[in-house]
């Protein structure tokens, strides 16, 4: 079966099995290895991608549901809140071993698309689920608030 949908702007038609998990498609099909397989059950966020606009994970969304959709993937994520996202990791140096970083940054600027000023309690909101091992946790926080306030510079 054959699904047609728009990744990082460029549409693409996968021909495989309507179950196989969105994260797959990318990474196998398509070449897009930024997005990371973490726990397989949507409760670590290292595949968290934007499925028409707003944060998804990958690993549980078949392809089955993607037909017409806008999938935006670490290497095509763009915008101002994406772009100050990136910045303000990097200025902060949020990484260490940097593995869960791409799902970090897709919900976070996933958020600060729908909420440009978000509290310290729609911050942490957001990005429950997105588990980072080398718990920079605060550091993911600063860089949240630091793009937020870069948003309007």
């Amino acid at each position: 079966m054959s699904t047609t949908f728009t990744v990082n702007g460029r549409e693409v038609t996968v021909d495989a099995d309507p179950d196989t998990p969105l994260l797959w498609v990318l990474r196998d099909e398509l070449g897009l290895t930024g997005t990371k397989f973490g726990c397989g059950i949507a409760a670590c966020g290292a595949c968290t991608v934007m499925l028409d606009g707003m944060s998804r994970r990958s690993c549980v969304t078949p392809l089955s549901t993607l037909d017409g959709a806008r999938v935006e993937t670490i290497e095509g994520v763009t915008g101002p809140e994406a772009e100050v996202v990136q910045a303000a990791w990097v200025d902060i140096n949020v990484p260490q071993c940097g593995y869960c970083q791409s799902g970090q940054v897709m919900a976070a600027t996933s958020l600060l698309q729908m909420i440009p000023k978000p509290t310290d309690e729609e911050i942490d909101n957001a990005m429950a689920g997105n588990i980072c091992r080398c718990a920079t946790y605060v550091r993911i926080r600063q860089a949240i608030r630091q793009a937020s306030d870069n948003l309007e510079a």
